[in-house]
C-alpha cells in the first residue's frame, strides 16, 4: 500500500509493516539486513537528530532483544509499534525521543513542512498536502501543529 493510494490514516508515525520495512532498509545502508550501532548514528544525523551516542547506544540495546549487537527488521517493527503503545518508563522515553525526532527546530510541535522532510528523507513519498492532512487529523486544538500530547494521544490509538 502506498501513500499515494491509500487513505491517510491519523498515523504520523507509520506503523504498517511494509511502510516500516522501507524505513528499517533506510538505516541499514549497506544492505546486511540489520542495522549497526553506527548505521543508526549516521541516519539519524541525516535526519537532522542531535540524538547523543548514549541515546544510541540505549535505543540499540532496549531493540536488540536476541543481544547480537544489531537491530533486525523483526527486532524494528517490534520497536516500531512498542512505543505506539507505552505509556510510562522507557516507552514513554522513546516517544519522547520520537517527537524529538520530527520536532527538527526543537520549537515543541511539528509542523506539516518537518513531518514532509522527515517522512521523504525515511524514503516514503508524501507530498506537503498528504503532510498537512496528517497534521491536521491529530491536531485537535486547531493551532495547525501537533505538540507533544497530540503526538502522545495519536501513538496511543494505534
Amino acid at each position: 500500500m502506498s501513500p499515494e493510494t491509500s487513505n491517510q490514516s491519523a498515523s504520523v508515525f507509520p506503523m504498517d509493516k511494509e511502510e516500516i520495512k522501507t524505513i528499517f532498509n533506510r538505516f541499514d545502508t549497506n544492505g546486511d539486513g540489520k542495522i549497526s550501532e553506527d548505521e543508526l548514528i549516521n541516519v539519524l544525523k541525516s535526519l537532522g537528530s542531535d540524538t547523543s551516542s548514549e541515546d544510541v547506544k540505549r535505543i540499540l540495546t532496549e531493540t536488540d532483544t536476541n543481544s547480537d549487537g544489531f537491530i533486525s527488521l523483526d527486532e524494528f517493527v517490534v520497536f516500531c509499534k512498542g512505543i505506539a503503545g507505552e505509556s510510562d518508563g522507557d516507552g514513554l522515553n522513546d516517544l519522547k525521543e520520537a517527537f524529538k525526532l520530527y520536532d527538527q527546530d526543537n520549537n515543541g510541535v511539528i509542523s506539516a513542512s518537518e513531518l514532509h522532510q522527515i517522512l521523504n528523507g525515511m524514503g516514503l513519498n508524501y507530498t506537503l498536502k498528504d503532510c498537512e492532512n496528517m497534521i491536521n487529523s491529530v491536531d485537535s486544538d486547531g493551532d495547525g501543529f501537533v505538540d507533544f500530547e497530540e503526538f502522545r494521544k495519536m501513538m496511543s490509538k494505534n
